[in-house]
């Protein structure tokens, strides 16, 4: 039984490392829609 853990752990630790490699090597684009919002004068800082 304890084997049987110690490989569920060694898989989950792979999983776990590689989806961090992942992430950190995943050159995300960054966003191409435009985006326009009026804000009332009221809320802006004198």
């Amino acid at each position: 039984m304890s084997r049987l853990l110690l490989i569920f752990l060694a898989v989950l630790v792979l999983i776990v490392a590689g989806g961090g490699i992942f992430l950190a090597t995943w050159d995300i684009p960054a966003p191409t829609a435009r985006v326009e919002k009026t804000i009332p004068n009221d809320r802006l800082g004198k």
